[in-house]
């Protein structure tokens, strides 16, 4: 067994005519470290170097009680080599002031930090999704020039559950919707008596904006959230990685489908959904201002231009492209733990969201200077 942890005292030319030598043998060892601690705190004088060529083992405990000395005598350590001066070195580099309350700033400096990081976040959040983007329009021209690639069974089962398991709740949704826009616009429009002209705002507003632009922001909830999460999921359990290692590309196998499904099936969801909104404000019409049906798709087809379909058939795979890449985007961008997943899941559904309002409102004025109004 190991001599238990001891020291001497003695003057040595190297210490300098003031200082002395404190010379450390035995086991520097938690178990044999005994009343070591204690009597070093006693030590009086002067030290200017702590010796260490006679230590015969040393752990953590013990790097730390030298270094403790060393740091308060302003001595230095000598005699350590090997493994037992790399854990000193760890010892001093992990020997630094520990902040238990974080400093008070101006409530002035807070914001303006906040916003500087936002802004920070919202560029690299920009620029990835922007080549994010570029990498899903050259997967797609490898799948143009090699169709062999492309996965066929994985989108369309994609086409099933971006667009026919949502069917119900945009088909519901809608519906209500034009009842609320039907309701809102003849109770406003009777106080100038042109209650007929809730056809006009039902018929434009379902047809040019809302059928489209609803239906968008239903996908994104619904299914942009889902592609975030499963990629997200496969990130975390390292799927991606092993589809990657084996040659499969995650953009042509994963985020193709997805991004297809979406583009082809939102003018259809969109159409869909218009056509709803446009029923629902029919019924109303018809219960609360004794407009039948007939007439009231008499007027439709009159007030209604085809340019409004087309608008909203134009902006709809826009808008599922937009939907798509940013969920795709969030999932990949997944790491660490099972709460990025989740964290990644919103900012997919946030992003999408406000990306689809902002191209809506570059789509309405552009389609105005074109003169489809």
């Amino acid at each position: 067994m190991s001599a238990a942890a001891d020291f001497s005292m003695d003057r040595d030319g190297a210490a300098g005519a003031d200082g002395q030598v404190l010379r450390v043998t035995g086991d520097l060892s938690l178990a044999r470290l005994g009343d070591l601690p204690n009597r070093l705190e006693k030590q009086g004088g002067q030290v200017s170097v702590v010796d260490l060529s006679a230590v015969e083992r040393i752990d953590t405990i013990g790097a730390w009680v030298i270094h403790r000395f060393a740091r308060e005598h302003d001595a230095r350590i000598e005699g350590l080599s090997g493994n037992g001066q790399n854990l000193l070195e760890q010892v001093q580099a992990a020997d630094q002031p520990v902040q238990m309350r974080p400093q008070s700033r101006s409530p002035f400096r807070r914001v303006l930090a906040e916003i500087g990081e936002s802004t920070a976040n919202s560029a690299r959040t920009a620029l990835g999704l922007l080549g994010f983007m570029g990498e899903t329009v050259i997967a797609f021209g490898g799948i143009i020039r090699h169709p062999s690639r492309f996965r066929f069974n994985a989108t369309v089962q994609r086409f099933e559950v971006v667009g026919v398991s949502a069917l119900a709740i945009i088909g519901l949704m809608s519906f209500l919707i034009g009842v609320v826009i039907a309701q809102q616009g003849a109770v406003q429009l009777r106080q100038f008596g042109a209650e007929a002209f809730t056809i006009n705002l039902v018929g434009r507003i379902s047809m040019r904006e809302l059928g489209v632009l609803m239906t968008a922001i239903m996908v994104a909830g619904r299914s942009g959230s889902a592609f975030a999460a499963q990629l997200g999921t496969m990130k975390l359990t390292e799927e991606i990685d092993a589809m990657r290692t084996i040659g499969v590309s995650p953009m042509e196998a994963l985020v193709l489908p997805r991004t297809i499904a979406a583009i082809v099936l939102m003018p259809l969801l969109g159409f869909y959904a218009a056509v709803l909104s446009v029923f629902g404000g029919c019924l109303l019409c018809w219960f609360a201002l004794d407009i039948p049906p007939i007439a009231f798709v008499a007027r439709i087809r009159e007030v209604v231009p085809i340019t409004d379909v087309f608008v909203g058939l134009i902006k709809a795979p826009v808008f599922g492209a937009i939907i798509a890449v940013a969920g795709c985007f969030q999932g990949m961008q997944v790491k660490g733990d099972a709460e990025q997943v989740g964290l990644k899941t919103t900012s997919a559904v946030v992003q999408a969201i406000f990306m689809v309002i902002v191209v809506d409102a570059f789509f309405a004025v552009f389609f105005e200077q074109i003169g489809w109004i």
